[in-house]
């Protein structure tokens, strides 16, 4: 065994061991880059000394309302300071962090206060009319409201709740934050969207927050100070865990309340934004903004993107707008992120556009916070990694929830086999790049054959007058079901059904190309996922 057999007098200590949590990033921010940005929003110009005076000042004002460590305090805000200063102050008196999505319905809303048991809710002034409907139908203990006014944007106070500047003001400035003295204590709860049924809760701890922060870092080549927008909702895997990442880097973030082209190209040019992430819906706002909307920069852009494989038509265009687009995947169960399309330039750099954009359109290799991320068959068998056999993306580390809030059963299959299952269908290719080839409930089955909607959506955004493009099953008396396209079609198209099928058939097998298109806007969550579960029902109607 040699010298290290005997271990006589060591031992985990205060000096030696202590909890990972995202908080200690702005703790240490607040004096190791006391004078800089932190957080920007319009006027409001915070730096890192005075973002930690008002997390603190939220903490020891959630104390003194009777918040108990263990206790959770949801939100109603877009990406605002507020909601990023919830998520330090927060946790920093010891409670658990529950960001609500801003457009759910008012049944879903008041269910997730009720399942979660929030004593407080921080509601920007927009969605007090939610907050205020779905306390109403809550059976029991209701949650105190605080309200957020912006009144820039035209949400003043209502003056019937608390306002959050005051609240701040009640807060003691020299409170001590709780620090978990669990790395496994629960740091945040986030709802998945509920499609089919009730959303579960997801809970985070802090050692996958910490880490979370960590490895994006590395991943994303991040260096000292860098200018991040948040584009993903801070309700969405706590926007991929980069607010609690920024104070790591004495990085400034900058808020947007509505994201579209003109928002992102102004952040770009005006404050030097070089890093975002964004649902493959962002990419295409940029690629089709207006010429009013488009702003010069000269500086990178880095960008993370996930939520849907991303079509290479458009993975081609915005990279010669000046963006460099990183595929990464994940799911609410993982925080966020957990493989990414890591660039291989001495294999891919010579290749042509084309080619390039479908390697980057794939989910890659684990992050390197994750212990090992896979495909495997239904025997929990990895599978032959030829780029064409097909199995379940599963994985296991620590950026992998701790379950599902009251929900034991639901949490035991998720972890069947001793790695999290995802529940999407890829394929591996020889380097062992996993690539998406469709979530298993959007597989269509046409006559015995599998058809990938994702490789149908791919074939019609390389057509030049799509803007977006969703595939799903259509019941079909003879083959079972079949793909039926639904297309965003650009300003100005003439292009009809017919055009766009013979279009599909140049590249597709004839089973494969979609035998229904319709035109329409399709409906999406507030994160730019494309909701199929609503085409699905529409098609089922044609």
């Amino acid at each position: 065994m040699g010298w290290m057999a005997d271990e006589t007098g060591l031992e985990k200590c205060a000096a030696n061991h202590v909890a990972l949590t995202p908080l200690s990033h702005l703790r240490r921010a607040a004096h190791v880059f006391e004078d800089h940005p932190a957080v920007i929003y319009g006027t409001h110009r915070k730096t890192y000394a005075e973002y930690y005076d008002r997390c603190t000042r939220l903490a020891s004002a959630m104390a003194g309302m009777g918040v108990q460590p263990g206790d959770v305090v949801a939100t109603l805000i877009p990406n605002l300071p507020a909601q990023a200063e919830a998520h330090f102050g927060v946790p920093a008196c010891g409670a658990v962090l529950n960001t609500i999505n801003t457009r759910l319905d008012i049944d879903t809303v008041s269910y997730i206060f009720e399942h979660g048991e929030a004593k407080i809710v921080l509601v920007d002034s927009q969605f007090l009319p939610l907050a205020e409907a779905a306390v109403e139908r809550m059976q029991g203990a209701q949650p105190q409201i605080i309200e957020v006014p912006d009144n820039t944007a035209g949400f003043p106070a209502s003056g019937r709740y608390p306002q959050y500047e005051d609240v701040l003001a009640t807060g003691d400035p020299y409170f001590e934050w709780i620090m978990p003295q669990d790395e496994w204590e629960s740091l945040a709860l986030n709802y998945t969207s509920g499609t089919t049924g009730r959303p579960k809760g997801v809970v985070y701890h802090h050692r996958g927050a910490y880490l979370m922060t960590m490895g994006t870092v590395i991943s994303w080549r991040m260096v000292l100070h860098p200018v991040f927008m948040a584009i993903v909702p801070l309700f969405h895997c706590n926007g991929w865990n980069h607010t609690w990442m920024m104070p790591l880097v004495g990085g400034t973030l900058v808020c947007c309340r509505d994201i579209n082209a003109g928002a992102i190209y102004d952040a770009i040019a005006d404050e030097q934004v070089a890093f975002f992430g964004g649902a493959p819906i962002v990419l295409n706002m940029i690629v089709n903004a207006s010429e009013d909307e488009r702003r010069s920069f000269d500086h990178p852009v880095e960008v993370f993107t996930a939520g849907a494989p991303p079509a290479p038509a458009t993975l081609s265009k915005i990279e010669q707008l000046g963006f460099n687009v990183t595929q990464v995947y994940g799911l609410t169960e993982t925080y966020g992120h957990v493989t990414e399309c890591l660039w291989k330039a001495q294999h891919w750099d010579g290749l042509g556009t084309t080619e390039r954009a479908k390697i980057k359109a794939r989910q890659g290799v684990a992050f390197p916070m994750m212990e090992h991320i896979t495909v495997m068959d239904e025997t929990m068998t990895q599978i032959p990694m030829d780029g064409t056999q097909q199995g379940q993306i599963v994985m296991r580390g620590n950026a992998v929830m701790k379950g599902y809030l009251k929900n034991p059963e639901a949490t035991q299959e998720a972890f069947k086999g001793g790695y999290f299952h995802s529940g999407d269908i890829a394929v591996q290719h020889p380097d062992g790049y996993i690539q998406i080839a469709d979530r298993a409930k959007d597989i269509i089955i046409s006559g015995g054959e599998n058809i990938s909607s994702v490789e149908v959506e791919a074939c019609l955004m390389d057509h030049p007058d799509v803007s977006l493009a969703a595939v799903v099953a259509k019941p079909d008396e003879k083959w079972g079901e079949v793909p039926c396209a639904f297309v965003e079609l650009k300003p100005g198209s003439a292009e009809d059904e017919a055009g766009l099928i013979a279009f599909t058939r140049q590249t597709l097998a004839g089973f494969k190309t979609p035998k229904r298109i319709v035109f329409q806007e399709l409906p999406k969550t507030s994160t730019g996922k494309i909701q199929k579960f609503e085409l699905r029902k529409r098609a089922a109607e044609l």
